[in-house]
């Protein structure tokens, strides 16, 4: 599975984009589900959980891009549930804005660098929600260079991934 292959590449990215300097041992895989992975780990001495999936298709006009990462994540320590944060391979142009579609439902989430959040809890809540409840997602962004991506993401298994870190993180 391609999600296997990267994984240090994101354990690193969430680490530190997430804590700065934190301690984080290596993710546990709970298990796979459809087209999603779920994992768990500690840092700092606390559990986080995590599902992950990486696009089926991704399209613009680039030559080079890095890895492209979608995940919901539990820090209960932290009381937190449902972040959703993108890694898009490349560093977004400043100021810009990402557009999320799955379920019949549109999100917005705001940039840094090369990774994309939703602005509050509710909204994590909500495209949580509709990742869990629709067929396909879609990601829409823009490069530093102004090129403009679409990634199609499928939601096959993510209920069920969901499910799993909700259970192995006790939310």
């Amino acid at each position: 599975m391609r999600l296997n292959r990267a994984l240090g590449i994101l354990t690193m990215a969430m680490t530190l984009s997430v804590s700065g300097t934190a301690l984080a041992q290596a993710p546990t895989l709970i298990g796979n589900y459809g087209d999603w992975a779920a994992y768990s780990f500690t840092e700092d001495g606390n559990k986080v959980c995590y599902m992950v999936s990486q696009p089926t298709k991704a399209q613009g006009n680039y030559t080079k891009r890095g890895d492209i990462f979608a995940l919901i994540t539990h820090r209960p320590a932290e009381k937190t549930k449902n972040v959703f944060s993108y890694i898009t391979g490349y560093t977004y142009k400043d100021g810009s804005d990402v557009t999320v579609e799955a379920n019949g439902e549109r999100f917005t989430l705001f940039t840094q660098r090369d990774m994309a959040w939703t602005p509050d809890q509710d909204s994590d809540n909500r495209i949580t929600d509709a990742i869990r409840k629709g067929s396909t997602m879609v990601v829409k962004g823009t490069s530093s260079r102004g090129t403009l991506t679409t990634d199609t993401f499928s939601l096959r298994g993510s209920g069920a991934a969901h499910d799993a870190i909700s259970k192995a993180c006790g939310v």
